[in-house]
C-alpha cells in the first residue's frame, strides 16, 4: 500500500452493510475490526478520514421475515438498527456514521444513479422467465430459491451467487430449483424487468483492475477470468413483494436490493455531510479523494464488476482500493448453529471482553483472504501469555516501582541508545505493517518492543540497583515509562479501551503518532491498575451444541388412538413431567419401556404428531433394520446429559435443524464430533443397533 502521509487527499472508508434481518456474528466482526483498526492508525497519523457504514435493510427476506413475525418491515429493522449498533459500540467500532439504507438519502442517490444510467443508455427492458411459487404465490427472489449450482452442481445454493465456486448466476439457471419458504417446486413465468448493460464495461473494468496496484492479485486474477468469460447484463428490478424502493414510474417494480445496497455507501456519507456542513461530492465525484472498502470475499463479484460499473456509467469516483477478507472458522469448522460453532456477538461477550477478540483477529490479520481460525483456547492463550503477560505485565511492573520508589515521578531517561535505535526500527515496521493491513506482524512488533522493555528492566535488577546507584535506577524508570507510553500509543488502533486505560495511569491523554518518542521527562505518573484480567479456564467458552439433552424416566405407556406405530409415553424429566409422542411399537413393548431411562431432546419446538401434541422427543440409535433406545442406568430423571466441551442450548429448535445434527454409534455409545455422550455419573449406552448407526 502506498503511503499517503502528508498528503491533502480526503479519505472514506466503508465496511460491508450487514443485513438487517439477524444478529452481529462473530464472522462479523473479523471485517469491522480490520477496518477499524485501519481507521483508528489513520486518525492517529493525522489523516483527514470518514468512516461509514449502513444496515442494508431491503430484500425479499426482510419482508418475509416481517411477515412471519406479525411486523412491518419498518418495525423488523428498526429492532435490528438498535441491536446491532448497540453491538458495534460495544467493540469499540468506531464509525462516523452508522445509516440504513432505508433512508431519504438513499432514495435520492438511486434515483439519481438510475436516471443517469438511463440517461446514459446503460438500461433496458425486457421481458424475462422469473422463478414463481405457485404454493407461495409469488415471484421467488435470489435468496428464496435452492437448488444445484450450474456451474459446479454444488447442492443447495442461492438462486444468485454460488458459495462454493463464487459464480453467479440467475434463479432460472438453478438445477433441481426449489422454493425455501415451502421446499415445492417453482414454475417459471414472464415478466418484465429493467437491465443494466454491465457487458458494455468490459474493457473499462479491465483497465481500472490494471492500472490499480492496490487490489490484491489473487482478487483481480477472478475477476479478470469472470470478464474473460464475458459479463452478462444485470437484473436491477423485482417483482412485488417486495421491501425497497419502487422505480420511478412503476407501480409494481423494485430497486433490486444489489442496486440500492452499496448505494447505502454514498448516502451514508451524505447524511453525515449534511450534518457537519460538508460536500458529499468532495468524497465520491473528487479525484483526489480516496475510498476504500472492506469487504468478505463472497461479495467480490458485486463490489468488483457491478458497483464499479455502476460508478462508472454515473459518474462517480471509484474505489481507490477494496481489500478482501477470508471467512472465519470456529475451532477449525465452518460457523454452523447445527454443530455449535455459531456465536453471535452478544454470547462473545457473556464469556470475554470485546479487546480480547481485537486482539485476537489483529493477531491473524493480514492483506489477504486467507480464512482464520477462532480457537478458544488459542484466544486465551494469546490473551494470558502475550497480552496480559508480556504488554500488561510490564507496563504493570514498571508504573508499581515508579510509584513505589520515586512517588511516581521520572525525571530523566536512561540514554540507551542501542535499545532505543532498536524500538525505533521496530517502530518503523509496525507504521509500515499497519499502512499494509498487514496486523500480524504489528502485534508481533508491538510484542517485541515490549520484551524488549521487559528484558531491559529485568537485566538491571532495579530492585537490587536502588540501593546502590539510585539515580541511575530513577533513570532506568525514565526510560521504561517512554517504552510504555509509546507502547499505548502503537497498540491504540488495536486496543483503544487498554490505550486509554494505559494512558491515564501514565497521565498522559489524547496521544497521536507524532508522540511516538523518547521525550517525556520530569513528569509525574497516576496510580497503577491492573490493565488486562487473564481468562481464568472456568471463563473459556464452550461450544454449544443445539440440542438440551437431559435424563428421562418412562412413567407410562399407552397406545396411539390414530397410528398404529405410534406409542404415547408420559415421562418424568426431574423438574417436570411430559408427554412425547414416539414410534417404537415395531421394536419395544409397552411392557419393555416402562420404567426405563431414557434421554431425551426437551428444547424441541413441540408438535403434533396425529393428533397428539409431542412435547420433545426421546432419542434412539437406527441402523436401517434395527432401533435401539439410549439409556443410562445409575442417573436420575432431570439429570444433564452432555459431550465434552459442549454447552447445551435452551434455545427452542425446529426437527429441521434436528436432522441436521450428525450423531453417530459406535461401540454402543453415542459420539459428536468424536466427543462421548454422558452424564455426570456415566456414559449413555444404546441398545440393539450396530456401529455406525445414526442417533434421532
Amino acid at each position: 500500500m502506498t503511503k499517503f502521509k502528508s498528503t491533502k487527499h480526503k479519505i472514506l472508508v466503508t465496511s460491508a452493510l450487514p443485513y438487517a434481518n439477524g444478529s452481529i456474528h462473530c464472522g462479523h466482526l473479523v471485517e469491522y475490526i480490520q477496518t477499524d483498526i485501519f481507521v483508528r492508525f489513520l486518525r492517529l497519523i493525522g489523516e483527514d478520514v470518514l468512516f461509514v457504514c449502513a444496515d442494508d435493510t431491503h430484500g425479499a427476506p426482510i419482508e418475509i421475515k416481517a411477515a412471519e413475525l406479525g411486523i412491518t418491515p419498518e418495525q423488523l429493522i428498526a429492532k435490528v438498527y438498535k441491536e446491532h449498533t448497540q453491538d458495534f459500540k460495544d467493540f469499540l467500532i468506531s464509525f462516523d456514521n452508522y445509516h440504513t439504507t432505508n433512508s431519504p438519502e438513499n432514495k435520492n442517490y438511486s434515483d439519481l444513479i438510475f436516471e443517469r444510467l438511463r440517461k446514459n443508455d446503460f438500461i433496458y427492458t425486457k421481458d424475462i422467465e422469473v422463478t414463481y411459487c405457485e404454493h407461495c404465490k409469488r415471484t421467488l427472489p435470489d435468496r428464496y430459491v435452492k437448488g444445484k449450482c450450474p456451474k459446479c452442481n454444488a447442492p443447495d445454493q442461492y438462486g444468485d451467487v454460488c458459495e462454493n465456486c463464487n459464480a453467479a448466476y440467475k434463479t432460472i439457471d438453478l438445477i433441481e430449483p426449489y422454493c425455501a419458504i415451502c421446499k415445492n417446486k417453482p414454475i417459471r413465468k414472464t415478466s418484465k424487468h429493467y437491465f443494466f448493460k454491465l457487458s458494455k464495461f468490459s474493457n473499462k473494468l479491465g483497465s481500472w483492475l490494471k492500472k490499480n496496484k492496490n487490489l490484491q492479485p489473487e482478487i483481480k486474477n477472478f475477476v479478470f477470468n469472470w470478464i474473460k468469460n464475458g459479463l452478462e447484463d444485470w437484473n436491477i428490478s423485482r417483482d412485488g413483494p417486495y421491501f425497497g424502493f419502487k422505480i420511478p414510474g412503476e407501480e409494481d417494480k423494485y430497486y433490486y436490493v444489489w442496486l440500492d445496497a452499496p448505494i447505502g455507501y454514498i448516502a451514508s456519507t451524505d447524511h453525515y455531510c449534511k450534518k457537519h456542513g460538508l460536500k458529499t461530492e468532495d468524497y465520491w465525484n473528487n479525484k483526489n479523494t480516496r475510498i476504500y472498502h472492506f469487504i468478505g470475499k463472497d461479495i467480490i463479484y458485486f463490489h468488483f464488476l457491478f458497483w464499479p460499473a455502476m460508478l462508472l456509467g454515473s459518474d462517480f469516483q471509484l474505489p481507490y482500493e477494496i481489500v478482501v477478507h477470508g471467512f472465519l472458522t470456529v475451532n477449525g469448522e465452518k460457523m454452523s448453529k447445527s454443530r455449535g460453532t455459531f456465536f453471535t456477538a452478544r454470547e462473545f461477550l457473556q464469556n470475554y471482553e470485546a479487546e480480547h477478540l481485537r486482539f485476537y483477529y489483529a493477531s491473524l490479520l493480514s492483506k489477504t483472504m486467507s480464512d482464520i481460525d477462532l480457537s478458544f483456547d488459542d484466544l486465551s492463550k494469546k490473551i494470558n501469555n502475550e497480552l496480559a503477560a508480556n504488554i500488561g505485565n510490564f507496563c504493570y511492573r514498571v508504573l508499581n516501582f515508579l510509584n513505589k520508589n520515586f512517588d511516581g515521578e521520572i525525571k530523566d531517561i536512561d540514554e540507551n541508545k542501542e535499545l532505543i535505535n532498536d524500538i525505533n526500527k521496530v517502530i518503523e515496521n509496525i507504521e509500515e505493517n499497519y499502512y499494509g493491513l498487514n496486523y500480524i506482524d504489528v502485534v508481533k512488533g508491538i510484542l517485541h518492543i515490549s520484551s524488549l522493555g521487559n528484558k531491559y528492566f529485568q537485566d538491571n535488577e532495579p530492585w537490587k540497583l536502588i540501593n546502590e546507584d539510585k539515580e541511575k535506577v530513577h533513570k532506568i524508570l525514565g526510560l521504561c515509562i517512554n517504552i510504555a507510553k509509546n507502547l499505548s500509543i502503537l497498540i491504540e488502533p488495536i486496543l483503544p479501551q487498554f490505550s486509554s486505560n494505559l494512558q491515564k495511569q501514565l497521565n498522559v491523554k489524547d496521544l497521536k503518532w507524532k508522540d511516538i518518542n523518547f521525550k517525556l521527562k520530569n513528569h509525574k505518573i497516576g496510580k497503577e491498575n491492573i490493565l488486562i484480567r487473564k481468562i481464568e479456564e472456568k471463563e473459556i467458552m464452550k461450544l454449544e451444541f443445539p440440542l438440551n439433552l437431559k435424563v428421562a424416566k418412562i412413567l407410562e405407556v399407552r397406545e396411539h388412538p390414530n397410528a398404529d406405530k405410534l406409542y404415547i409415553l408420559n415421562i418424568d424429566i426431574g423438574t417436570e413431567k411430559r408427554q412425547l409422542v414416539a414410534g417404537l411399537k415395531d421394536y419395544y413393548t409397552q411392557n419393555e419401556l416402562k420404567n426405563k431411562k431414557i434421554i431425551v431432546v426437551t428444547n424441541l419446538k413441540y408438535a403434533k404428531l396425529r393428533g397428539i401434541e409431542s412435547q420433545g422427543m426421546l432419542l434412539a440409535g437406527d441402523d436401517g433394520t434395527g432401533c435401539g433406545l439410549l439409556t443410562v442406568d445409575n442417573s436420575n430423571p432431570g439429570d444433564k446429559a452432555y459431550f465434552d466441551g459442549f454447552e447445551n442450548s435452551t434455545k427452542e429448535l425446529s426437527f429441521d435443524d434436528f436432522l441436521k445434527i450428525q450423531m453417530i454409534v459406535k461401540n454402543s455409545k453415542v459420539y459428536f464430533e468424536n466427543k462421548e455422550l454422558r452424564t455426570d455419573k456415566e456414559t449413555v449406552k444404546v441398545e440393539r443397533v450396530k456401529d455406525g448407526a445414526r442417533v434421532r
